[in-house]
């Protein structure tokens, strides 16, 4: 492991001494050319990469006047905070790193200083005393490397008096400064990946076909039942459209063995898409409808071509948020879709149904190995249900776990919920080189655990996100605990049915034994 300074978790949570400058040092690897174009985002030819585009100053007043006009809230945010101070203590990255410039507050001031001075009547003739600034590159820079030190969690708009939603604003400056030459190498090439193959991880049509068809064996292998894990199968009900991680990286591909066991014992016809073959949307991250856009179309393009009756989603946080919120009114409509279901669905509304309804034959202590608590994923928790009811989006995973585990334990009333902390890597901060801020970022959510562990024992915590189950995987070990203490929530589904004709001795194996 690399050698970072790591935040000291604690019993009580601790406001961090003020650190200046703390972090002005962390900002990602800017897009190469082929990213930047690939996504219609603008490249300075004939200067170095991270270089600003020519006339970029203009461009980018231009293109903040555009989001003013264009987007309400944009406009409204720019003007109605007071500077009270509810915010500056609930960012994980604040909390995690002591520097000043993760505050909430301070964080949206990067871009609400310069707004002042270009589009007020107080910034353009008294600047200073409305605390306006010239946009020079030395503030792009600045905005470059702490619009990358917020994971858009929007923790903070939870507790804002007046509703300020800070992921807005890191969305809006995230785009505007793509649009001048600094789009993040992150997200960008896997948005680009995904409009080209389909995915985030570049993985073509046959390599997906191999990985389904090994899976299928691996299943029968362990369980002697022949689950199928099909792709592009015309005329199936359902489309489940899941995060690429979870076709081949543990804990992940756990979770998806889950989802086809559940299939399996509901008796429904399903398939996956290899046109549509990833569930992450990060258009979201970088604040770009249009990107989220043909993300989202690759999803309707596939369901219609294979003749499905509704789409159901797999664990994934951001990808969830984008499909309940947007998924709609960018690729809508789905009169095309049986409905008589919403669209789409969660997986997790689909297996709780099958619990509700008694089809799943359940072996509770085929996870009693374990301790469980669960962590909200914030694009779920602050952004979305699962079921019908409001805050049924903290209900139904904890019911499914509960009907799959017997112990269960929750984290501290003020860490879980819509308070619940970011695991430190969402936002499109998935990527090496902001591993610090990552790490660092990770200290409330991994707090919260360690004491839940000392407290009842957890041994595990379960997630319903791809890029929350990817954060811990890897900054787990960096706080004395083990990369498998994470958990898919269908895992814990996957470990405890019991499918028809499960652990019986094949014929094959009979006349293998005989022989």
């Amino acid at each position: 492991m690399a050698d970072y300074e790591i935040p000291e978790t604690r019993e009580f949570p601790i406001i961090p001494t003020i650190m200046e400058g703390a972090m002005a040092h962390s900002s990602p690897f800017v897009a190469d050319e082929e990213f930047q174009t690939a996504l219609g985002f603008p490249y300075p030819t004939g200067k170095e990469k991270g270089e600003l585009i020519d006339g970029w100053k203009q461009k980018f007043l231009d293109l903040l006047q555009d989001k003013l006009t264009k987007y309400r809230s944009v406009q409204v945010f720019m003007d109605i905070c007071v500077k009270c101070g509810a915010c500056t203590d609930k960012c994980h990255y604040f909390i995690g790193t002591g520097d000043p410039k993760n505050m909430p507050v301070a964080r949206q001031d990067l871009l609400r200083k310069v707004y002042r001075r270009y589009f007020t009547f107080a910034g353009k003739y008294f600047p200073k005393l409305v605390g306006a600034i010239d946009l020079t590159e030395d503030v792009i820079r600045e905005m470059y490397s702490y619009y990358h030190q917020c994971s858009e969690c929007r923790r903070c708009a939870v507790f804002c008096p007046f509703g300020i939603d800070t992921a807005e604003v890191t969305m809006a400056a995230r785009d505007l400064l793509a649009h001048i030459g600094l789009g993040q190498k992150y997200d960008n090439q896997i948005i680009a990946k995904v409009h080209s193959i389909g995915n985030n991880l570049g993985l073509p049509g046959p390599a997906l076909a191999d990985t389904l068809e090994g899976l299928e064996e691996e299943v029968e292998e362990d369980i002697n039942v022949k689950v199928r894990y099909p792709l592009d199968e015309k005329g199936a009900e359902i489309l489940l459209v899941a995060p690429s991680a979870d076709f081949f990286v543990e804990p992940h591909v756990d979770g998806l063995i889950g989802y086809g066991k559940v299939f399996h014992a509901a008796g429904v016809t399903w398939t996956l898409s290899s046109v549509a073959s990833e569930a992450a949307n990060f258009g979201l991250f970088i604040g770009d409808y249009a990107n989220m856009r043909k993300i989202s179309l690759r999803v309707r393009d596939a369901a219609k071509e294979l003749g499905v009756k509704r789409i159901i989603f797999g664990e994934c946080g951001h990808a969830w948020r984008v499909a309940y919120n947007h998924l709609n009114t960018l690729a809508g409509p789905w009169d095309f879709l049986d409905p008589n279901y919403p669209v789409p669905q969660h997986i997790l509304e689909f297996t709780k149904d099958c619990l509700d309804r008694g089809i799943l034959n359940i072996d509770k202590s085929e996870n009693d190995h374990m301790t469980l608590t669960f962590h909200d994923s914030c694009n779920i928790a602050r952004a979305s249900r699962i079921g019908e009811f409001p805050g049924s989006q903290f209900v139904t995973p904890r019911e499914v776990i509960k009907a799959v585990c017997n112990n269960y334990h929750d984290m501290v009333e003020e860490t879980i919920f819509d308070q619940t902390f970011c695991c430190g890597g969402g936002g499109g901060l998935l990527t090496d080189d902001l591993m610090e801020i990552r790490i660092k970022g990770a200290q409330p959510r991994l707090e919260a655990l360690k004491n839940v562990s000392k407290d009842y024992g957890v041994t595990h915590m379960a997630a319903i996100c791809a890029i929350c189950k990817s954060q811990f995987t890897k900054i787990l070990p960096y706080y004395g605990m083990t990369m498998d203490q994470i958990v898919s929530v269908h895992q814990l589904v996957s470990n405890a049915i019991i499918l028809e004709g499960q652990g019986e001795e094949s014929e094959d194996s009979d006349d293998t034994e005989a022989a």
